[in-house]
C-alpha cells in the first residue's frame, strides 16, 4: 500500500463531510485539546476512550479506514524503544505509552485528511514565530517522505523472501537492518531539512 503526500491532499481537497468544512482553526483547537488530554493522562480507560472517540471522527470524516490505521500506526512504531524502557512489570503503563502515541498519530492524520495543508498552515504561522512555522511545514512534508520510504522498504523485503520463508533469526536480521536504512533515510532527511531553513535565513 502506498500512501504519499497527494494521496492525503486529496483527501483534504475532496472531502464532503461537515469536518472537511469546519474551520482549520477549530480543527487545531480540538487537535490540540485531543493530544494534551492524551499526553497529560495517566488513565487507560480515558486514554481508551479518546482513542475510539477519535476513531468516531475518522469515520465521521468518511476517510478511507485501511490506510488511515497503516498510518496511524506509524508514530506507534518509533514509540516502541520508549515503550520497552518504561516497562514496570505491569501491562498498564505500556498500554498507556501506546494508547499515546496511537491517540496522538490518528488525530493528526484526521487533521490533515479534512483540511489542506495550507489552510493548516495559515493560522498556526500567524501566531508562531517564522521559524517554528516553517520548520512545522518542513516537518509535515518529511512525515508522508518517511511513510513512503517505509512502504517501499517493506516491499523491497518481502519481494527479496525476508519475510514468511526465511526463519525467525534472519527475519528479525532484515527487519533490523530495514529500520537501520530508515534511521539513516531520516538522517539524511534532517540534513536536507537543515540546509533547506538554513538557505531561507534561519
Amino acid at each position: 500500500m502506498n500512501i504519499d503526500l497527494a494521496m492525503v491532499d486529496y483527501w483534504a481537497s475532496s472531502g464532503k463531510s461537515a469536518w472537511h468544512q469546519a474551520s482549520a482553526g477549530a480543527k487545531l483547537l480540538l487537535v490540540a485539546v485531543v493530544i494534551g488530554s492524551a499526553v497529560f493522562s495517566h488513565s487507560l480507560t480515558f486514554l481508551a476512550g479518546l482513542y475510539c472517540g477519535v476513531w468516531l471522527l475518522v469515520l465521521w470524516a468518511r476517510l478511507p479506514l485501511a490506510r488511515v490505521i497503516v498510518i496511524s500506526i506509524y508514530p506507534a512504531l518509533f514509540s516502541l524503544l520508549f515503550i520497552v524502557s518504561r516497562l514496570d512489570g505491569t501491562w498498564t503503563t505500556p498500554l498507556v505509552y501506546l494508547l499515546r502515541a496511537l491517540t496522538a498519530g490518528l488525530v493528526a492524520i484526521w487533521l490533515v485528511g479534512t483540511t489542506q495543508y495550507p489552510d493548516i498552515f495559515a493560522p498556526v504561522s500567524r501566531v508562531v514565530p517564522r521559524l517554528v512555522g516553517d520548520t512545522l511545514f518542513l516537518s509535515y512534508r518529511a512525515f508522508f517522505t518517511l511513510i513512503d520510504k517505509l512502504f517501499h522498504l517493506a516491499a523491497a523485503l518481502r519481494l527479496r523472501g525476508g519475510f514468511g520463508r526465511a526463519g525467525l533469526n534472519r527475519e528479525l536480521r532484515n527487519l533490523g537492518a530495514g529500520l537501520g536504512t530508515l534511521v539513516l533515510f531520516s538522517v539524511e532527511r534532517s540534513q536536507r531539512v537543515y540546509a533547506v531553513m538554513a538557505v531561507r535565513g534561519h
